[in-house]
């Protein structure tokens, strides 16, 4: 197996035991995909849920961006819930797994077909 296939693997567990959700294997290798080079930086591959900033960029780039979602209290919620789901106490909550969890949250699985 790759160093992808490793962060995969680490990244369902993650869905698996911390967040009490079964992963949609084929959708969690195509968030990962999609997430690009992030992955691997120790810096990136992790989201700031405490930071304001960090999470205006996630609403930003990812969820009006990349899923195509209009701009509302809805994605505020929606980010809230994804922490909610990964645990607040959860330090390292991979931006992946995060990723994944606001797809699924946004029901936005076909922007990954």
């Amino acid at each position: 197996m790759g160093k992808r296939d490793d962060l995969i693997a680490k990244y369902a567990d993650d869905l698996t035991n911390k967040c009490k959700v079964t992963p949609d294997m084929a959708l969690l290798t195509k968030v990962t995909i999609g997430c690009g080079p992030s992955i691997y930086d120790n810096d990136a591959q992790t989201v700031a849920a405490t930071d304001k900033e960090e999470l205006e960029r996630i609403k930003n780039n990812f969820l009006i961006k990349k899923l195509g979602l209009t701009d509302g209290p809805a994605l505020t919620d929606g980010l809230n819930a994804a922490i909610d789901t990964y645990g607040k106490s959860e330090r390292n909550k991979y931006r992946a797994v995060f990723y994944y969890l606001l797809v699924k949250h946004f029901g936005k699985e076909a922007a990954y077909k």
